[in-house]
């Protein structure tokens, strides 16, 4: 079984190297590339400010999250959700890298996400399909026809269902999404449909019609001097 965690955070700024945190995770989960319905999300306590550009991105505030849980009370939660799966990510090496820091935090030894699962980064993948063009989330969205409406502010649990639709038309050529499956028994019944509207009817000739048809021959082989060109039947 094939099992896939599209996965997206928001931080409290760009850079987890200067100490900013994770404010929320949001987690979709596909299996054999179709979503389950389970999700996983929470908004998260980053005990520091939110820088400037992040606040206006995300539209949360301090006084928002003051009342929600820390990383170090959802972390169990979190990795028993993801562990084992094929992670799918946009630009993973922001994600990843705040998550590990994250874990890094906490007191008791945790192994990073790459060393817990398989990492997928669909920004490489759409640059590899897609060079020299933008290849932001919502570029994707448009280009692939996903509609982000609603993405009005970055949201991780949103970003991460308009994510997985992108992702699965991205790589829908692998031809993996369950359609090949029914394909075959579909042609074979297209072609045997059209078998049947291709097969031509015979219709055969009555006495009358046959009797018809001997008395103009004789008519041709008489004023033809003999000629005609079906003398056995005219005979």
């Amino acid at each position: 079984m094939t099992r896939q965690i599209v996965l997206d955070t928001e931080t409290t700024g760009l850079s987890w190297e200067k100490g900013n945190r994770v404010v929320e995770i949001g987690c979709v989960e596909l299996v054999q590339r179709r979503p389950t319905g389970r999700h996983f999300q929470r908004y998260l306590n980053p005990d520091r400010e939110m820088e400037p550009g992040a606040q206006e991105v995300t539209g949360l505030t301090l006084e928002f999250l003051a009342d929600k849980p820390r990383f170090g009370e959802i972390a169990e939660e979190f990795l028993a959700f993801i562990d084992g799966a094929e992670l799918v990510i946009h630009n993973a090496a922001f994600d990843v890298g705040f998550l590990d820091y994250e874990l890094g935090l906490l007191a008791a030894g945790h192994a990073r996400l790459r060393e817990r699962c398989a990492v997928l980064d669909t920004l490489e993948l759409a640059r590899q399909r897609y060079p020299g063009q933008r290849n932001s989330l919502d570029a994707l969205c448009k280009r692939l026809g996903v509609d982000n409406t609603q993405r009005t502010l970055h949201g991780a649990l949103l970003d991460a269902q308009l994510l997985a639709e992108a992702y699965l038309h991205l790589t829908a050529g692998q031809g993996d999404l369950g359609f090949d499956i029914a394909a075959p028994s579909r042609d074979a019944a297209i072609r045997s449909r059209a078998a049947v509207a291709y097969v031509r009817r015979v219709l055969r000739a009555d006495a009358a019609e046959l009797a018809l048809h001997h008395a103009r021959l004789q008519r041709i082989q008489a004023a033809s001097g003999g000629r005609c060109l079906w003398p056995g039947e005219a005979a």
